[in-house]
């Protein structure tokens, strides 16, 4: 296993280094883990194989489009991690981070930019929380809030994130979601069964308790989130991979693209939809055409098949995209199934949850983690 080190710039750096006409870092290499019913020496194999490697050849131009995506989301990660403290308003860490985001990955219309909201989801709310225009939240010291934002070159999406907290009692939980997260991705690998990287995440996990106010809780994986494949310009491409032993006997394969992504709870474990929402994204498998009857709702149309097409998006990004007065269309793309709405995803009030992310890509030859970075 080879764990590489990145260069990095301190603070806001505005370009890419590399250079784009450089090639760009890999990230972590890994064997193929063993997988069930398989024979250990053929993922061994697969490093040596010419075969495989001559098709690893095949596919650089889409390994280095990812990459350099990877590279973007490292260095934005590394600058809003030490620049985010208790104190300043939600909406204000989003903008810095996808203004710098934005320039570190060359922001160019659906061909580069940004490939979903930047979650920000705090201490019970686990994922699917962006605010929306007005909303005045502050991080306060004893937030745990989950960061996860994606880039993208070419559709080629990083989901990647990460967990923030400043109060050190809440360590042991953040500790064992990673430690999760950890396991999964081992766990992954041609021919693995996602079932089986379930099972390994969650038997970590549980592993681990956290002493809150003099109460100790088990970390418990929630299990009705899960970790995906990912498609070109598609964040959710139809594999499911979860985070709780006796998912689906699917097997993993080569060439795709992960999302291995655990989230821990000290509440149930499980989380229903709650809040304003604020997440959308366009029905990629809608295949008939939709007639609609409202001009504004052609006009919204329009306006998200040309910035965002079938990536995720959030209403601050509509009003930057220069919509307006949009509520009741959007509220009309949702109903005829054209546009999908994604509330936010809380656990009950007064727990705390955790999450961490890698992408990987399960290559010819080898398991690449392609957003590892120094940090995580």
């Amino acid at each position: 296993m080879v764990h590489v080190k990145f260069p990095v710039r301190t603070g806001p750096a505005w370009e890419l280094w590399p250079k784009p006409s450089c090639n760009f870092p890999e990230g972590q290499i890994m064997e193929h883990g063993p997988a069930e019913g398989i024979d250990e020496r053929t993922a061994k194999e697969r490093f040596s194989s010419e075969e495989k490697r001559a098709l690893d050849r095949m596919h650089q131009d889409i390994y280095q489009e990812i990459r350099q995506a990877a590279e973007a989301h490292r260095q934005t990660r590394k600058y809003i991690r030490d620049w985010i403290k208790p104190g300043m308003t939600m909406i204000q860490i989003c903008e810095e981070l996808e203004s710098t985001a934005r320039r570190l990955i060359g922001e160019d219309g659906l061909k580069a930019g940004l490939a979903f909201p930047t979650g920000c989801s705090r201490n019970h709310c686990a994922a699917h929380y962006t605010p929306n225009t007005g909303d005045t939240t502050v991080l306060e010291y004893d937030d745990v809030v989950k960061i996860d934002f994606g880039t993208h070159i070419n559709g080629r999406i990083i989901d990647c994130a990460f967990t923030l907290h400043f109060n050190p009692r809440y360590d042991p939980l953040v500790k064992g979601v990673q430690e999760a997260t950890e396991a999964g991705i081992k766990a992954s690998g041609i021919d693995a069964r996602l079932c089986d990287v379930g099972a390994a995440v969650q038997e970590v996990m549980e592993s681990h308790e956290v002493e809150l106010d003099g109460h100790v809780y088990q970390v418990k994986p929630i299990r009705n989130l899960n970790g995906h494949s990912i498609g070109p310009y598609r964040i959710h491409a139809g594999k499911t991979v979860p985070i709780v032993k006796g998912g689906e006997t699917t097997r993993m394969e080569e060439n795709e693209f992960y999302a291995i992504e655990t989230f821990g709870s000290t509440g149930r474990g499980q989380v229903h939809d709650d809040m304003d929402c604020s997440h959308y994204m366009k029905n990629f498998d809608l295949q008939q055409f939709v007639p609609l009857r409202l001009q504004s709702s052609k006009q919204l149309l329009n306006l998200i098949n040309k910035n965002f097409s079938t990536l995720a998006f959030c209403k601050r990004w509509l009003e930057r995209a220069g919509a307006s007065r949009y509520a009741m269309a959007l509220k009309d793309l949702c109903d005829k199934g054209v546009v999908d709405a994604y509330p936010p995803l809380c656990d009950i009030k007064g727990s705390y949850t955790a999450q961490f992310e890698h992408t990987i890509l399960l290559r010819p030859t080898c398991k690449e983690v392609i957003s590892r970075g120094d940090d995580y």
